[in-house]
């Protein structure tokens, strides 16, 4: 009867204490137990010891057990041999394929003039279209032109703006695509910006023109009989619109580059800044831009070139087996390359600059890691892009009677056009497949919204998404490229490694 009632309440606990606290009594039972043991050897005999007690096996679900790091560090462990082996294995293999010096070599060879970097050189020469975008405005704001002509001004200003470096880059030959990707990336910035900056102070105007309005007609309601409420409704509706009290003395030369320059898509009258400068911050970030950086650009050309020319051979004859071994091959360097990407341009870079300008809003990113849907770690990867995306297109296409899933639609195709710009017009290929990939995000959104509800597998979809999509496209956009500059016949006499 005794061990029934002590069974029946060593069943009870799991119901009565939280895993946390039931995994913390069995560690003190067990210490408690083990003293207790020792205590009491010298005067019982061994077999009067009581041995066996109710209890369940640490690995089952009922006994609260939580505390698995062991096995965590012996994961982190394989995964560093694994990968070290892997490494090792390229090294023997092709030997040291990195060169710091043919880096630095594509700096300063042959380039005597600003011309000689002409992606340099287009960077430096949109600031034209910045100081148009500036004299618009002001010309706008004295009432000169109207919204119409400003609508049409805009959309010719960001169509040239794009339309100019694809020009540029297909008329030049360039060995190296990369400069292209970066110039290229630079006026797609600029162009949402002049989106972004236009917008804004045509909603300053618009508010302006509304206050002017709402307090003539507060103060004829004030000098009437009237109702209270509706008093009260247009003062509520009056003090909505005073953030355009700052207008127009925001349109100064000085306030529209510290916009160009800021880590920010999303235009304000006023940013948060710091006080100062950290100096220690700053040194930080920059030590760690420089090494970073360098040590990209090494696995690219130690890990990932190699990979992606041993692939053509086996794409271009169309080797399943072989693909499939040369997409898994590539997918771990790709992936870590990634991850340092991240980190270096949406943390080092951007706090970087921000502490230049002490600019005071650092939320550059999100917990994307924990994602349990593509949609959640496209809203929170990259959040200068998500908040324009928010303010600029979702949310005026809402306004406008759409529905949300054209709101939706359209967001993911802006954002698929720009992916297939910044990658097909440096190659100079056009093939669509960074496009397909980006819009083939809204039904595997849907899929882990509404199929899957999240959780832990939503969450290995997602990264399932990034390690295996990424290294495919590099693939077939390797292979177009190498034979678009080296033909079909030195990819067919192309000696494939293992």
């Amino acid at each position: 009867m005794q061990m029934r009632q002590q069974t029946g309440r060593r069943r009870r606990q799991p119901s009565e204490t939280s895993n946390g606290s039931l995994a913390s009594s069995r560690r003190s039972s067990f210490a408690q137990n083990g003293n207790s043991s020792r205590k009491s050897s010298e005067m019982r005999g061994p077999c009067e010891k009581v041995v066996h007690t109710a209890q369940d096996s640490l690995f089952s679900t009922s006994s609260g057990w939580t505390n698995f790091r062991g096995f965590f560090n012996l994961s982190i462990l394989l995964l560093v041999l694994s990968n070290g082996r892997v490494a090792l294995e390229n090294v023997i293999k092709y030997g040291i394929l990195i060169t710091p010096l043919q880096w630095i070599s594509t700096f300063v060879e042959h380039h005597y003039s600003i011309w000689s970097w002409p992606n340099l050189a287009l960077i430096l020469c949109s600031n034209i279209q910045i100081l148009s975008v500036f004299g618009m405005e002001k010309i706008l704001e004295r009432g000169w032109l109207g919204n119409g002509f400003a609508a049409v001004f805009y959309t010719s200003l960001v169509i040239a703006h794009l339309t100019i470096p694809v020009v540029v880059t297909l008329t030049h030959k360039w060995k190296n695509p990369l400069w292209s990707v970066v110039m290229m990336g630079v006026y797609v910035i600029e162009a949402l910006k002049f989106i972004s900056y236009g917008h804004v102070n045509y909603w300053a105007r618009d508010a302006r023109r509304k206050i002017t309005e709402l307090k003539t007609q507060v103060t004829d309601l004030a000098k009437k009989t009237c109702d209270p409420k509706q008093f009260w409704d247009l003062k509520d509706e009056l003090s909505m619109h005073q953030m355009a009290a700052q207008y127009p003395a925001n349109l100064t030369l000085s306030n529209i580059y510290y916009f160009m320059a800021a880590p920010t898509l999303c235009y304000e009258f006023k940013f948060p800044r710091l006080l100062r400068i950290r100096k220690h911050f700053l040194i930080k970030r920059t030590v760690e831009l420089i090494f970073l950086s360098f040590l990209i650009a090494a696995l690219v050309q130690q890990w990932v070139v190699p990979t992606v020319r041993n692939s053509m051979k086996p794409l271009s004859e169309m080797e399943y087996s072989r693909c499939l071994e040369r997409l898994l091959k590539l997918a771990i360097p790709n992936h870590l390359i990634w991850l340092l990407f991240f980190y270096t341009f949406f943390h080092s870079f951007l706090n970087l600059i921000a502490e230049l300008l002490r600019f005071a809003d650092r939320e550059f990113y999100r917990d994307f890691w924990n994602a349990e849907t593509i949609g959640y770690f496209w809203k929170s990867w990259n959040i200068p892009v998500h908040r324009f995306a928010v303010r600029h297109i979702y949310s005026p296409m809402m306004r406008n009677n759409f529905s949300k899933m054209s709101a939706f639609f359209v967001v993911f195709f802006v954002s698929a056009f720009f992916h297939e710009y910044l990658v097909s017009v440096p190659l100079k290929i056009f093939r669509l497949w960074s496009y397909y990939g980006m819009m083939g995000q809204i039904p595997l959104s849907i899929i882990t919204d509404k199929v899957v509800r999240g959780g832990r597998t939503g969450n290995i979809i997602v990264w399932l998404s990034l390690i295996v999509g990424q290294p495919l496209a590099i693939l077939m956009y390797g292979h177009d490229w190498y034979i678009l500059n080296f033909g079909v016949s030195a990819v067919q006499n192309q000696t494939v490694g293992i």
